[in-house]
C-alpha cells in the first residue's frame, strides 16, 4: 500500500514541504483546493521533488471546464516528468453556484462527461486527429495546430475522482483511473456501500479492478503520549463535526445510526457553535472514522483498516515530532 502526505502551510513553503514529505518516505503528495489553487501548489512541489507522485485531492471540476483542466493537467504532467495525477471532485451546490458562479446540474452525469471530454482532448493532442467531442454539458470541437501542445512524452495524466454516495462512486469506476475515499468514512461503509458501487461501475465499463486505484483519505491522530494523542483527537473531532454538518455526507452517518446528529450539527454550524459541535462527536465515532495512537499503533491500524485500498492518504493531526511520521511510513510498509 502506498502512503501519501498532504501539503500544508503557506504557499511560499509548499515546495520545501513537498521535499520533506519525499524525504520522509511518502509515495505521493496531495494538494487541496482550499485557500490556495491546488495546481499552483503542485508546480512548486514538482520543482522540489524527484520521486513522489503529485495529486490534486481535489481540484473542483465544476468550477472549471474540461479544456482548462486538460491544459493545466498536461502542463503538470510535463513539468513533473510523468508524476501528476489529476484528482477531481464536484464540491457541493452552494459553492458551485454562490462561490464560483457556475452551473450545478445532474452532478453524476456531468462528471462522467467531464472526464470523457478530458480524454477526448488529450487524445486529439496525442493523435493529431480532429477534436470532435459533443456532449450534453460540454462541447469541444475546435483545436487548431497553434493551440495544440501535441503528444505528451509522459502520456496523459491519470484521473482520480472523489465520490461519496454510491452513484458517484459508480461513475469513478466507470470512467476514472482511481477513486478518492472521502475522509468522513468508515471501513464498514466502504465495504458495505461503496465497494459494491465501484464494482458496478467497473463492470459497466468492462474494466478490471487491478487497473484501478483506491486512494483512502484517512483521518490520522498521532502522538507519543496520552496527552498528545488526546490533543490530536480533539483537533480531528472538529473536522468530523464540520463534515457531519454537511447534508451530502449524512448517508454515512445514517449507515451507522448517527443520522440524528446531522440536524444539530448543521444548525450549530450556521450559528458558529463549533465547540458545541465537537462535543457531539463521541470517542466511538472518532475510532470508527479514523485511527489514533503512537506511531507503531497507527501504522498497524492503518494496515488493518485500509486493506481494501491501494494507497492511504494521511489526513494527519500530528502532536509529536516529524520522526514519528517517518516511523508511521515505515510501519505501514512493515519495515
Amino acid at each position: 500500500m502506498k502512503l501519501d502526505g498532504a501539503l500544508l502551510g503557506d504557499l511560499a513553503d509548499v515546495g520545501a514541504h513537498a521535499r520533506t514529505l519525499e524525504q520522509q518516505g511518502f509515495d505521493g503528495v496531495l494538494s487541496f483546493e482550499g485557500q490556495h489553487d491546488p495546481f499552483l501548489q503542485l508546480v512548486a512541489a514538482a520543482q522540489r521533488t524527484e520521486r513522489v507522485e503529485l495529486m490534486t485531492a481535489i481540484a473542483i471540476a465544476f468550477a472549471r471546464n474540461p479544456m482548462v483542466c486538460a491544459y493545466t493537467a498536461n502542463d503538470l504532467q510535463l513539468l513533473s516528468r510523468g508524476r501528476f495525477i489529476l484528482g477531481l471532485g464536484t464540491q457541493i451546490r452552494p459553492h458551485i453556484e454562490k462561490r464560483f458562479s457556475q452551473t450545478w446540474s445532474r452532478p453524476n452525469a456531468r462528471m462522467r462527461e467531464f472526464v470523457r471530454a478530458l480524454r477526448a482532448i488529450w487524445q486529439a493532442w496525442e493523435s493529431g486527429e480532429r477534436l470532435a467531442f459533443r456532449g450534453e454539458f460540454y462541447t469541444h470541437t475546435l483545436m487548431t495546430p497553434f493551440f495544440s501542445p501535441g503528444a505528451n512524452p509522459w502520456g496523459a495524466p491519470q484521473v482520480f475522482l472523489a465520490g461519496f454516495g454510491p452513484a458517484m462512486v459508480r461513475v469513478a469506476g466507470e470512467v476514472a483511473d482511481g477513486w478518492f475515499v472521502h475522509p468522513l468514512h468508515s471501513r464498514d461503509y466502504v465495504l458495505a456501500v461503496a465497494l459494491p458501487a465501484l464494482a458496478a461501475g467497473l463492470a459497466r465499463a468492462g474494466r478490471p479492478r487491478e487497473r484501478f486505484q483506491i486512494a483512502c483519505q484517512t483521518i490520522t491522530m498521532l502522538g507519543s503520549t496520552d496527552e498528545e494523542i488526546e490533543r490530536a483527537r480533539q483537533k480531528a473531532r472538529a473536522q468530523i463535526a464540520f463534515y457531519g454538518s454537511t447534508p451530502a455526507y449524512k448517508i454515512m452517518l445514517d449507515h451507522h445510526g448517527w443520522g440524528h446528529l446531522h440536524a444539530d450539527l448543521n444548525r450549530m454550524s450556521k450559528h458558529g457553535q463549533w465547540a458545541e459541535m465537537m462535543a457531539l462527536i463521541t470517542d466511538d465515532m472518532l475510532d470508527v472514522v479514523g485511527v489514533s495512537g503512537t506511531a507503531s499503533e497507527v501504522a498497524r491500524r492503518l494496515r488493518e483498516r485500509n486493506d481494501f485500498a491501494d494507497r492511504t492518504n494521511l489526513v494527519l493531526y500530528n502532536e509529536t515530532d516529524a520522526e514519528a511520521v517517518v516511523d508511521v511510513v515505515r510501519g505501514v510498509r512493515g519495515e
